[in-house]
């Protein structure tokens, strides 16, 4: 079973466990993996890649080390609070029409 992803494409980040030089740094959600329980982190995370020249379409990719953001699991980011700036949990509150918002733990504060 899985749990409901209480991140969206765009959220701010903080990155709690990890990696050291990843720790405590702060970056916008750019894709979300719910299959895998897994995001992507702009900026942090960074992966090489050795990249072979090849052709594709006509067109010819040259050759060389590329650097792009690895996945992480979503246990390991807490959501920063726009209100207060803090990393927070996140609750699910509904209206009395029946739309769901997402609620800083913190500060009570609607997030979206």
């Amino acid at each position: 079973m899985r749990t409901k992803i209480k991140l969206k494409k765009g959220d701010t980040v903080e990155i709690v466990t990890g990696p050291r030089n990843d720790k405590g740094r702060r970056g916008e959600i750019i894709r979300i993996i719910p299959k895998k329980n897994r995001i992507v982190v702009q900026g942090i995370n960074m992966r090489k890649k050795h990249q072979r020249q090849f052709q594709a379409e006509g067109r010819t990719m040259e050759a060389g080390i590329i650097e792009f953001e690895g996945t992480m699991d979503i246990s390991n980011v807490m959501l920063v609070c726009p209100r207060c700036d803090e990393p927070t949990r996140v609750g699910i509150e509904r209206d009395e029409d029946g739309h769901v918002s997402r609620v800083c733990k913190q500060c009570e504060a609607h997030i979206d």
